[in-house]
């Protein structure tokens, strides 16, 4: 009990580091934040005039999808943070602390999560100011939020995985890149994927993203009743899959990261 108290110490004590590094860094933070509040106004204004959905405002069937690209998006923080830190030889200098060797990945997701729940407030509030609202009770909004730091966080293993198997910042920033645009937008975040081509529409009812987001649409009240209903199981039970989908990205990513962080300060 002595050793696991020790190593959530550890970890707090990484995470606060890892906060005080974004406070002086506050690009890395404005970055992840500015850029979904350019999509929600292109979206509501631009855009989302010419998208035209049967019983519901576009925006607020758009900012769920804003929420999950925020996700997304701020789980680079965790990869970028990871290879400079290994670039440097930070991990080098942890390894002669009196430490948890875990306290590492703990604390940089723990601070990761802090960095979500910051991007969610901004989002939240935006989308109040472009029209969003919530239509359901107290406890189903608060839902909603949970299950999307949920996902957040159990998303941040994945890109510190990644990282940590890239090592290389500029490596990982590409590839992130790479990866980040089609898992958003090959999805039900600006459009309803029952709308896209057989084998896109295949990919977009079973991608992750969508599942989170028909789960945030559904607990916020973002949907409407002349909406087609999705034929997929993930989209039909989207809460349950949400779930789902965040413990499994825990389950296999969280000792696959703790694996690559050995091998990479043994080294």
């Amino acid at each position: 009990m002595s050793t696991l108290r020790f190593a959530l110490a550890d970890g707090m004590t990484i995470a606060k580091r890892n906060a005080i590094k974004i406070k002086r860094a506050p690009d890395l933070l404005g970055g992840v934040v500015i850029l979904p509040i350019v999509f929600v106004l292109l979206f509501a204004y631009v855009f989302g005039s010419m998208i035209d959905l049967p019983g519901l405002s576009y925006r607020e069937y758009m900012i769920p999808g804003i929420f999950v690209q925020t996700i997304v998006m701020s789980a680079q923080i965790t990869g970028y943070t990871l290879t400079l830190d290994l670039q440097k030889g930070i991990f080098d200098r942890f390894r002669t602390l009196p430490m948890a060797p875990s306290a590492v990945l703990t604390g940089q997701t723990l601070s990761d999560l802090i960095t979500n729940l910051t991007s969610i407030v901004v989002m939240a509030l935006v989308g109040l100011a472009v029209g969003w609202r919530i239509h359901t009770s107290p406890h189903e909004a608060v839902l909603g939020f949970v299950l999307l730091l949920l996902f957040a966080y159990a998303f941040s293993w994945v890109t510190a995985a990644v990282a940590l198997a890239l090592r290389k910042p500029e490596v990982f920033n590409n590839l992130a890149t790479i990866v980040s645009m089609p898992l958003v937008f090959l999805s039900n975040a600006f459009v309803d994927s029952a709308r896209l081509p057989g084998p896109l529409r295949a990919v977009a009812e079973w991608n992750p993203v969508s599942t989170i987001i028909q789960a945030a649409r559904e607990l916020f009240g973002n949907t409407g009743s002349a909406m087609p209903v999705p034929d997929a199981w993930p989209l039909q039970n989207a809460v349950t899959a949400s779930l789902l989908w965040s413990a499994l990205l825990l389950i296999v990513f969280v000792p696959l990261s703790t694996r690559l962080y050995k091998r990479a300060v043994s080294q």
